[in-house]
């Protein structure tokens, strides 16, 4: 499937995106709330996962759910269950306003750097001048720096009346930038004519972005068990160094060990988005990309090799450190 193209009912996988806006003084109750929702979802058949937004200061001050099923009818039993009417009542009290949700019907499970939830009232029988509406939107997204690609959604009879697109970008500076565009106010304007109302939200996974290789249909990140092996690759020297420099010097300064561990924390990071984690992921691309390793044989001599790195990383700072 190429992106921007549209999905129906009967792919594969499912997926609830709720939007709630708390009332003041009521996000630890919210927050305690959703992780026992979450437990209760777990229980039920087809259940694959759940993604947690809070508020984000000066930009959307709603919580962002994500609930994920492996079918649209198992996600659909999830949503009418009796046991979650209750936890709806439960929290209730707790909303300034009723929750809203989508939920799309399959789509590709990737961890992208910054999705915007677009979901729109659709005026009835406009349905196929918005789709093309949708298409002229899509060329316009393109031109943009960061763009990733989009994935449409169309209602689910009974579900879901709304038409949603996500809609991915490299990081959140670049969506904005779509977001506050001359170019989409435009567009918006225009569209006007084949929906009602339209709603965005945005939901981010930041650590994913140290793993974007490109644009192209089966680019993204890679298996978790590679992610792991390579953030360790370039974690422990980085800890290391920052430890034999940065970490003398604190102490030198007589700094307190939280303030110090904070610093530090800064500096690994630092490193770690902006220098360490894009070489290694030149180094290591024919690895790491997704569908550029085609056999078992070429996973396991990878992972050797990291391996191998890891000893003499290992030796290097027993040598200095010692």
């Amino acid at each position: 499937m190429k992106p921007g193209g549209g999905h129906s009912p009967d792919s594969q996988g499912a997926t609830v995106v709720i939007s709630s806006t708390v009332r003041q003084g009521r996000d630890d109750d919210y927050e305690r709330w959703q992780e026992k929702t979450t437990e209760v979802a777990r229980g039920f058949p087809g259940f694959e996962g759940t993604e947690i937004y809070p508020p984000i200061a000066g930009e959307q001050n709603s919580w962002v759910v994500v609930f994920r099923f492996s079918s649209i009818g198992q996600l659909t039993a999830w949503l009418d269950s009796e046991v979650r009417r209750k936890l709806l009542d439960e929290v209730r009290p707790m909303l300034a306003e009723p929750a809203s949700q989508e939920v799309l019907a399959g789509g590709t499970a990737v961890r992208e750097a910054v999705t915007a939830v677009i979901s729109h009232n659709v005026r009835p029988g406009r349905e196929a001048e918005f789709a093309r509406w949708q298409e002229k939107v899509r060329k316009a997204q393109e031109r943009f720096a960061g763009f990733m690609g989009t994935e449409e959604f169309e209602p689910v009879s009974g579900v879901q009346d709304r038409w949603v697109v996500l809609l991915r970008y490299d990081t959140r500076e670049h969506l904005d930038e779509w977001l506050g565009s001359d170019s989409r106010e435009k567009l918006l304007a225009e569209g006007r004519d084949y929906f009602v109302d339209y709603d965005v939200r945005k939901v981010q996974s930041a650590f994913s972005g140290w793993f974007q290789f490109g644009r192209e249909a089966g680019d993204g990140a890679p298996p978790s068990w590679k992610q792991a092996m390579t953030v360790l690759l370039v974690l422990y020297p980085t800890v290391m160094i920052l430890n034999l420099t940065a970490g003398r010097g604190f102490a030198m300064a007589h700094l307190p060990g939280y303030l110090a561990m904070f610093l530090s924390n800064v500096l690994s990071v630092t490193v770690l988005t902006w220098l360490a984690m894009p070489l290694v992921n030149r180094v290591f691309a024919a690895w790491l990309v997704p569908g550029r390793t085609a056999s078992a044989r070429a996973n396991v001599v990878g992972a050797v090799v990291i391996a191998l790195c890891y000893a003499v990383s290992i030796a290097v700072f027993g040598v200095i450190g010692g």
